[in-house]
C-alpha cells in the first residue's frame, strides 16, 4: 500500500541535509516538505514522507555516500538528554 503514494524518486544529492537535526528534506507539492532521518537511511529505509499529506518519495542513495556519524548520530541526542537528566538528579 505504501507504493500507492510514491510521488517521485529523488536523488539524495537533490535533497537538503540538516546536520543539526540529522534529517534530509525535499519540497512537497503541498507546501510542506518530505523528511527522512539519516539513521533511517543507514538502516536501509528509502521512503521519505511528508508530515502534512499522504505523499511519499523514494530516495535514491548509496549508504557509503552518506555523511559519517559523529559519535552516534541520533543516539547521541538521546544520550545527551539522558545525561542532562542524570546530572540534574545528581545535583
Amino acid at each position: 500500500m505504501a507504493e500507492d503514494n510514491i510521488y517521485d524518486e529523488i536523488e539524495i544529492e537533490d535533497m537538503t541535509y540538516d546536520e543539526t537535526l540529522q534529517i534530509y528534506h525535499y519540497p512537497c507539492p503541498c507546501g510542506d516538505r518530505f523528511e527522512i532521518f539519516i539513521d533511517d537511511l543507514r538502516d536501509g529505509e528509502e521512503i521519505a514522507v511528508c508530515p502534512s499529506c499522504s505523499l511519499q518519495i523514494r530516495v535514491i542513495f548509496d549508504v557509503d555516500d552518506l555523511p559519517k556519524p559523529d559519535g552516534g548520530g541520533e543516539g547521541q541526542k538521546v544520550q545527551a538528554g539522558t545525561q542532562q537528566q542524570v546530572v540534574a538528579a545528581a545535583s
